[in-house]
């Protein structure tokens, strides 16, 4: 019994077990299957990356206190972050890896680099 390549229908040639005429081929037919999800996961990592460079970018000493403002200005998104710590006396950090932020009265945020 003859089987076809997955992707483009030619005719396979050589192990029983074979579903794609080439590394194209099935590469091609994998990133169609995973489309929808591969571009959730890239937009989402593409979107921690500008939060992560702004806040990078803004606390060069390691401890900055800037405006909701600024960080607005510069595109970021507040939905977006890999982790939160929440510290004994109630307080909220929320981290993009190594660089976190804390939201104070007056729409100030304490911004903040892990060692």
């Amino acid at each position: 019994m003859k089987k076809n390549c997955l992707e483009c229908g030619e005719p396979l040639i050589g192990r029983i077990d074979k579903k794609f005429c080439s590394d194209y081929c099935r590469n091609s037919f994998n990133n169609k299957i995973n489309k929808e999800s591969k571009n959730l996961i890239r937009n989402t990592n593409n979107r921690l990356r500008k939060n992560h460079h702004l806040l990078t970018k803004l606390n060069v000493t390691g401890k900055t206190k800037v405006t909701r403002r600024k960080l607005l200005d510069g595109n970021f998104d507040f939905n977006f972050f890999t982790s939160i710590y929440t510290t004994k006396t109630g307080n909220t950090y929320y981290y993009i890896y190594d660089q976190g932020y804390l939201a104070l009265e007056n729409d100030y945020y304490l911004l903040i680099r892990k060692e």
